[in-house]
């Protein structure tokens, strides 16, 4: 998996904990490109299936990241838990080729401290957290996602220009979509009383709630150029 550039469809999952593994298969599920390094193979067996680009590695130097194609995703999300020093060392690998977002795992906040000192965005994860992140990587106008259940979310968005200066009315919403609007923020202040005649402008968060296939499907218009 060799491209020029950086990717921004393409993620990196170094490390294949419980929340790497998690992270990795939700973002395939959502038809994203991923990339894993990780040192225990029974552990990339038990994905090989479903991740295509996965590689067995002794540790994680820039030229197994130049190799392996990681280098060239627009995010790579550093996953090690136990080994704090790997975990710091792979990050700061990582950031050194350019990759333009990296999060790290912490797990303290004195090691916290240590990765945003490099560069990098940190989380302090659960397997829960892990399904969450990817959704949210999915697109980059998604602010939140609660998932109601397997079928249900509400989701908060930010709108881009497509909505700009348009009603609720004009836009057809509730039957294009197939989502409900709870509320809208614009210019910090907060509208429940939704109408036909609610006017949309661009970079107003908006709360919707809906079927994640509806949610996913407006995600994508969203998120057009």
């Amino acid at each position: 998996m060799r491209h020029s550039g950086h990717d921004v469809n393409s993620f990196g999952i170094i490390g294949l904990g419980r929340f790497g593994t998690s992270l990795a298969l939700e973002l395939v599920k959502a038809g994203k490109d991923v990339v894993v390094l990780e040192i225990d193979e029974s552990k990339l067996n038990a994905v090989k299936d479903i991740i295509e680009h996965i590689y067995p590695v002794d540790e994680i130097t820039q030229d197994i990241l130049i190799d392996s194609g990681i280098s060239h995703c627009g995010t790579v999300i550093v996953c090690i838990g136990k080994d704090i020093e790997s975990n710091i060392l792979a990050t700061l690998n990582v950031l050194e080729l350019g990759v333009p977002r990296v999060i790290a795992k912490a797990n303290s906040d004195d090691h916290g401290r240590v990765l945003k000192k490099i560069g990098a965005e940190v989380i302090y994860p659960e397997v829960e957290m892990g399904v969450r992140l990817a959704k949210s990587l999915v697109t980059l106008r998604t602010l939140d996602f609660l998932e109601l259940d397997e079928d249900i979310s509400i989701s908060e968005i930010l709108l881009s220009k497509h909505f700009d200066n348009k009603t609720v009315d004009q836009l057809n919403f509730r039957k294009r979509f197939k989502l409900n609007i709870i509320a809208i923020t614009h210019e910090e202040k907060t509208e429940v009383d939704i109408s036909p005649d609610t006017l949309l402008f661009t970079n107003d968060e908006i709360v919707v709630i809906g079927r994640n296939e509806d949610l996913k499907q407006f995600q994508d218009y969203n998120s057009r150029p």
